[in-house]
């Protein structure tokens, strides 16, 4: 799972020219679910989302101190199968992502996750496979990519030792 975490002042989702959801001050989190996602990726992105010490504490002006919980700020959850777009010449390719009929069923799972997480009426979020305009008033701007460990791109070279796949073999060789 792939989670795309923006802080935000205010951000809002629209769908066929009305308004789904709103936050104030906030997290914006673009989630992308792939095809292998299992229970503990949506825990794993849970739990990291809502516990990033990615705001300043008022009191002590120490930056990166508390996180979205502790400032009892919203969250605003959009799904996005876009994340797991591959380019395939100039056209994107989307056969990483989970099936939209899977798909559906494991968001709306992931977002009674962080309502039962966090706090029901503080979590928010657009419509599952609907064509969206998000608006959004950035923070920072602070944008940060988060992957799950289930999903994240490994394999085993032939001594055993893992490499990521956004690297090389070159740059792995002493």
């Amino acid at each position: 799972m792939r989670a795309i975490v923006q802080r935000v002042l205010s951000a809002s989702v629209e769908a066929e020219g009305r308004l789904v959801s709103e936050i104030g001050p906030g997290l914006l989190v673009f989630i992308g679910i792939h095809e292998s996602d299992v229970e503990a990726d949506a825990d794993y992105i849970c739990r990291k989302v809502l516990n990033m010490r990615l705001f300043p504490n008022e009191k002590s002006g120490k930056a990166w101190d508390q996180s979205v919980m502790q400032r009892s700020f919203g969250v605003l959850l959009v799904s996005q199968f876009t994340l797991y777009g591959i380019l395939k010449g100039n056209k994107p390719d989307f056969h990483v992502a989970m099936p939209p009929d899977k798909a559906k069923e494991f968001y709306a799972s992931l977002v009674k996750k962080f309502k039962k997480s966090y706090t029901e009426d503080i979590v928010k979020d657009g419509i599952f496979g609907a064509m969206m305009k998000v608006n959004l008033v950035n923070d920072g701007p602070v944008t940060l990519q988060l992957d799950s460990s289930q999903t994240r791109c490994t394999s085993l070279k032939a001594d055993g030792d893992v490499w990521n796949s956004n690297e090389t073999l070159e740059h792995q060789k002493p």
